[in-house]
Order: C-alpha cells, then sequence, then structure tokens
C-alpha cells in the first residue's frame, strides 16, 4: 500500500528518484513495470503495470462513440506510457507528460494505496487549500461517521 507525500526533484532529465520505502514495494509489486498515465485533474498517476491493467481494460471496454468515453480513453490510456526504475531507483517522465502535469522543477509524489499521484508544487498546494476551505463541509456522503 503506497501512502504519504513527498517531495522531490526533477532532475535536468526528467528523472526522480522514487523514495526508499516505495522502491522495494514498487519493484515487488510489478517487478519493475511501471505506467505513467495523464489524470483528469491535471496530476500524473503512478501505477505498477499489474494495477493499471484492469483499469485500462475497464476504460478501454467503454464505447468509444460515447464522447465522454472517447474522451477519457484519450486522456488516459493515450497518454498512458510504461517505464522502469533505473538502477538508482529513478524514474523518468516524458517531456509531454511533465508538460501536461506542469511539472517543473519539485514535484509531489502522493500515495493513494495502489498507486501514486504525481503533482507540481503549485498543483499540490492547490488541491491542499481545496480541502481546507471545505471547512465543515470535508468529508463526502459515506464517511460521515469517519473517526480521526
Amino acid at each position: 500500500m503506497f501512502q504519504g507525500a513527498a517531495a522531490l526533484s526533477l532532475d535536468a532529465k526528467g528523472r526522480f528518484a522514487i523514495p526508499a520505502r516505495h522502491r522495494d514495494a514498487l519493484a515487488s509489486a510489478a517487478e519493475g513495470r511501471l505506467v505513467l498515465t495523464a489524470h483528469p485533474h491535471r496530476c500524473l498517476l503512478l501505477y505498477p503495470e499489474p494495477a493499471w491493467e484492469p483499469i485500462r481494460d475497464k476504460v478501454l471496454a467503454a464505447s468509444s462513440l460515447n464522447p465522454q468515453a472517447a474522451a477519457i480513453k484519450r486522456l488516459l490510456v493515450g497518454n498512458a506510457r510504461e517505464e522502469e526504475m533505473d538502477a538508482a531507483g529513478r524514474l523518468l517522465i516524458a517531456p509531454e507528460l511533465r508538460q501536461f502535469a506542469q511539472l517543473e522543477k519539485q514535484v509531489w509524489l502522493v500515495g493513494q494505496g495502489s498507486h501514486f499521484e504525481i503533482w507540481s508544487d503549485a498543483g499540490w498546494q492547490k488541491q491542499l487549500d481545496a480541502v481546507f476551505a471545505l471547512g465543515d463541509q470535508f468529508l463526502p456522503p459515506g464517511l460521515e461517521d469517519l473517526a480521526l
């Protein structure tokens, strides 16, 4: 399970080092095979390939004649890239995906259980600000009885 948020730096080639605490789990969950793709919220998604496959298959099963389904196929599957960590535990983010998510020097790797989100620094701060702006309306339906 992937959890926690980490501020990381992209190098000149667009690579970032996966935090050591997640490297082994990613390597064992996917034998080093990872998938990066775009998300409608302008972040990137990083999945171990086995966790990505059922999502990809479900998206591809939707009708291409439905404009919403076609749009999500283009976004998720059309931008999906298979990547591998290098020997130093770094992952390359393709220029197209860096541009899509407006990634610059600092990025945020945010665990989401089965996968990670990768945010620009500004995008992550905007997400945090949106959470705090909700005030008492923080919990969505179904989580009203959540005790922290």
